[in-house]
């Protein structure tokens, strides 16, 4: 070495000498917590493919053909008069209706390719556009596991008790129907969940298209809450719901009525149907997007239809079956195929979309986290703008687990955390550190070290990084039994956010008046 560079490394021994304690006490009291904001984000991903253009261009037309030769059967006489009177053919015998590619081309011309569903404050108004992603928990289910309490119907209590979890957690955008509370009777049941989220969460609500009247219930329910009247109502959308078509090739009562009333009223929906390889669609993942997208692209033309530039989703909910048993199956290759070629029929289409995570798994085990993350990634590498059933989905949704949902979301929270750049400058490059640290050296002391090792690194939710002996040490807890003492303890902690009283008072009159109405029984 000679003397020059001799002299400049001994005064840079000295500096690091004499500053390093001091360093690192700053450290320890002025570093803040690591925070980050989970709610809006972006996607750092470029979607990946599956399908050549040219497929996906012929995938596109196989739909219209579909649509327009063979059609799909409309149960609800208002919507088959809504599409007869922008031209589509109808037959009232045998109630199939026959869609032109003209009208199928307007209508998904009038759909907004990007709208913010408005959340109880500011914080929490949330974009919905293509390149933008976000997370619900698991939706729909009918019973309900965690440790302490085993598998069992879901009612009313667990159905509060995910609502509160979904509340804790910022990666879960918007609340969702987790759970059908078997407790509460269908006629009474949509005051009943929706009155949880809205008095417990400040996240965008779920509403379940049952029928006319409780749509419009639940959508009084929700302007009482806001302190708003119904042209702002519907000027901005407020709420969500999924319909899903009746595959292969229909459209039920309550759901073609939900994509009416949803639309005209300018709140979102999620048009999804329900392919399953092999059994409501073909076995093969070309055929079977093809019937999802005929399927998708005519419930997205009755909303337009009925309102021009009604948000809508384009919805893709698609793996295969066991070909033994019939049981659906999730993070398959099927799977992860149908889903990214899904993210390219909806970018073909330029709207936002949705997408779906699964499990069929019974427990929270290795194979229940296996199916997740590879559909959860398939989700994410897909471009989906919101991705359903991602947190608590067991048994391919015939169960919600307490433990599933927490150990998802550490998944949820990665993949969010990813979704946050990573800053590239002099400082982050760390030059001054990797010249402070000898060779063969370590840098746990370094003064670029103790500036940000409070907040340099994701906090794991639920993972045990402790090496074997602390392990044992702390009760030798696997992840589902730590998973229940995360959710049990953001339950007995939990506190709801403010409420106006007066909105309170009002909401419950409202519900009170209607329960002594009869309620409102679901369309059939």
């Amino acid at each position: 070495m000679n003397d020059e560079l001799s002299g400049s490394a001994s005064a840079r021994g000295q500096r690091r000498g004499g500053g390093r304690s001091a360093r690192r006490a700053q450290a320890l009291e002025s570093a803040d917590p690591r925070a980050i904001d989970y709610h809006n984000l972006a996607n750092p991903f470029t979607p990946q493919t599956v399908f050549s253009d040219d497929a996906v261009a012929a995938i596109h037309h196989n739909a219209l053909r579909i649509l327009q030769e063979l059609g799909i059967r409309v149960l609800l006489p208002e919507a088959r008069e809504i599409l007869r009177d922008a031209g589509a053919l109808v037959d009232e015998d045998s109630l199939m209706v026959r869609i032109g590619a003209d009208i199928v081309d307007a209508a998904v011309a009038s759909a907004p390719r990007s709208f913010t569903v408005r959340g109880y404050t500011t914080a929490k108004d949330l974009l919905l556009t293509p390149g933008r992603v976000s997370f619900k928990a698991g939706a729909g289910c009918p019973n309900v596991f965690d440790r302490e309490r085993g598998r069992r119907p879901g009612d009313l209590d667990a159905f509060t008790e995910i609502m509160k979890l979904t509340q804790c957690f910022d990666a879960l955008q918007m609340q969702g129907a987790s759970l059908e509370p078997q407790d509460v009777p269908v006629h009474l049941r949509h005051y009943a969940t929706l009155r949880v989220q809205l008095t417990i969460g400040d996240k965008a609500p779920w509403v379940f298209c049952r029928g006319r009247s409780q749509v419009a219930d639940a959508f009084e329910m929700i302007r009482i809450m806001h302190g708003i009247d119904t042209e702002t109502f519907e000027a901005e959308p407020r709420c969500t719901t999924v319909v899903n078509t009746n595959s292969p090739r229909q459209v039920d009562n309550p759901m073609a009525q939900g994509i009416i009333d949803f639309a005209r009223a300018g709140q979102v929906c999620m048009i999804t149907p329900f392919c399953l390889l092999g059994a409501m669609a073909p076995v093969t993942v070309a055929g079977a997007l093809s019937l999802q997208h005929a399927e998708g692209l005519a419930g997205i033309t009755l909303s337009q239809l009925s309102r021009p530039g009604a948000p809508v989703l384009y919805g893709n909910f698609a793996s295969n079956v066991d070909m033994k048993s019939g049981s659906p199956t999730f993070g398959t290759p099927e799977h992860i195929k149908a889903t990214l070629g899904s993210g390219q029929l909806a970018r073909y289409l330029g709207l936002p979309w949705r997408s779906s995570i699964g499990s069929g798994a019974n427990v929270a085990d290795a194979q229940a986290a296996h199916e997740t993350e590879l559909s959860g990634w398939a989700a994410m590498l897909a471009g989906a703008t919101a991705i359903m059933h991602s947190a608590g989905w067991l048994e391919g949704g015939l169960t919600f687990g307490y433990e599933k949902m927490i150990t998802d979301l550490e998944m949820v929270q990665t993949f969010a955390e990813l979704c946050h750049g990573t800053t590239v400058d002099d400082a982050e490059m760390a030059f001054d550190a990797i010249d402070e640290v000898q060779p063969g050296g370590h840098f746990f002391a370094a003064g670029h070290t103790m500036e940000r090792y409070r907040n340099a690194f994701y906090e794991p939710l639920v993972a045990d990084r402790s090496n074997h002996g602390q392990w044992i040490e702390s009760g030798s807890l696997t992840a589902d039994q730590r998973a229940t003492g995360i959710w049990r303890g953001l339950l007995d902690n939990f506190e709801a956010p403010a409420r106006d009283p007066a909105r309170l008072e009002e909401l419950e009159a409202f519900i009170k008046r209607r329960s002594a109405e009869g309620g409102a029984p679901p369309l059939s």
